[in-house]
């Protein structure tokens, strides 16, 4: 027990020290930058095929509105990074080392809250998701009618091939529900947008390094945030494979989270 204690110890002291050099870079290249009052938020780990398609598509502004968009780099040995910089206005905060999509999307989402950031939508970077939606994602924030907004490919479109990972997402769903009484159709979406003042109520309760969509979720239903979907089109991967593994290491991780975040919020 105390070895893993010790061991534990080491690699949150390594990780708080990659992520303190990713935003010391950013203070560099990026000296007294503010971001909008909106964040648009891409994770990306070794997407050099994909994200310049993603960045291209990313619309002049929200209904007229500015915003910002973010893209935290999670380490790698490929371009993302570079390709990510290319673009004028993108702000990078590069890992030096992988630390896991869900470490990504807390600092992420710790740089919103420090930041005075009203809403932050996050979107894949795989490609996958379409830019073009983040205003009606973003829309039930702007009226006060949610906290958290999800893309739902159910009452949408999914244009993806993989049977068992629709299946999958309408279980999971049936089962968070079950579990928080919600009545959502996708509750596996990384496509969301969120109100950052619910962010900073939540941050400091998530723990995945991975799978932290399920985590987010849970936890801030449990604490009587507001949840809503909207319909979205869901695209095959541009290039490239999926990160998350093989269909059932992916499910049978996701599971765990699902169970573990509500036994630990109940």
């Amino acid at each position: 027990m105390v070895n893993d204690d010790l061991e534990q110890g080491r690699s949150r002291r390594l990780r708080q020290y990659a992520i303190e050099q990713a935003l010391a870079r950013l203070v560099t290249e990026r000296p007294g930058f503010e971001p909008e009052s909106i964040v648009a938020a891409i994770c990306a780990y070794e997407e050099e095929g994909n994200i310049a398609g993603v960045l291209e598509k990313m619309p002049v502004s929200l209904d007229g509105q500015t915003y910002t968009t973010l893209v935290v780099v999670d380490g790698g040995d490929d371009r993302t990074a570079e390709i990510a910089r290319s673009f004028p206005g993108v702000v990078v905060i590069e890992f030096p080392v992988n630390l896991g999509h869900g470490v990504a999307l807390q600092v992420a989402y710790r740089y919103c809250v420090d930041h005075a950031v009203q809403f932050v939508v996050t979107l894949d970077a795989d490609g996958q998701n379409d830019p073009g939606e983040i205003a009606q994602i973003l829309a039930p924030l702007v009226a006060d009618q949610s906290d958290f907004v999800l893309g739902s490919r159910v009452l949408g479109v999914d244009k993806t091939s993989d049977r068992i990972r629709k299946s999958g997402v309408r279980f999971f769903s049936f089962i968070m529900n079950r579990m928080t009484g919600a009545g959502l159709t996708d509750t596996s979406t990384g496509y969301r947008a969120l109100r950052v003042t619910m962010l900073a109520d939540v941050v400091d309760r998530l723990r995945q390094q991975q799978y932290q969509t399920s985590e987010l979720l849970i936890t801030c239903l449990k604490r009587g945030w507001r949840a809503s979907e909207v319909p979205t089109i869901w695209h095959p991967r541009h290039s490239g494979a999926t990160k998350k593994g093989a269909t059932w290491i992916y499910g049978f991780r996701y599971a765990r989270v699902v169970f573990g975040t509500w036994w630990r919020e109940r």
